[in-house]
């Protein structure tokens, strides 16, 4: 009997320290409020990144954004790989993780596993942002314009530092296609 007693406590432990670090968020972070879906639809130019599997080799990015008569929102990244020198597309689908006035949702690639997109900073008009996923890994700045104003460019360096990032790891994506 204690056995299973020990063996429940520490399960339970296991259990509550996951649930803990399993954050959509990074630590400290904040998600744009009010957010407007309709204003951040359509096509974003992805200015800088930090680098992961799934964009190696990848400049010319862009995302862009549509409603589907679902609620969903349609996701289409397009990128060229300049090593094997062949554009690559992938269509994908995001969806609110609560109300859809913040700029938390969580986006999929791949059947039914989702990845968090969070919205940390916007412009009044919507033409710079600011992303992160879950944690330090993962973050985005995206225009609707291939450059990004100093000013602008500054300003979302100092909050992505401000938050635990390496901004000296982001790479600067061409766009010359």
């Amino acid at each position: 009997m204690k056995l299973n007693k020990w063996f429940v406590a520490i399960a339970l432990g296991v259990i509550a320290i996951n649930l803990s670090s399993c954050r959509s968020i990074p630590k400290g972070a904040v998600a744009v409020r009010p957010f407007d879906k309709q204003k951040y639809l359509g096509k974003w130019y992805e200015v800088a990144r930090l680098d992961f599997k799934f964009e190696r080799n990848l400049n010319n990015v862009t995302a862009e954004y549509s409603m589907k008569d679902n609620g969903k929102i349609r996701v289409e990244n397009r990128g060229y790989n300049y090593k094997d020198k062949e554009w690559k597309e992938s269509i994908g689908k995001a969806k609110f993780r609560g109300s859809s006035e913040v700029g938390r949702l969580k986006v999929s690639f791949f059947g039914p596993f989702y990845s968090p997109y969070n919205v940390l900073a916007l412009d009044d008009n919507y033409q710079y942002a600011l992303v992160a996923g879950k944690n330090l890994k993962y973050l985005w700045i995206l225009s609707r314009q291939t450059t990004i104003p100093d000013n602008i460019k500054s300003a979302y360096l100092q909050k992505a530092e401000s938050l635990g990032y390496d901004t000296g790891d982001l790479i600067w994506v061409e766009h010359n296609k």
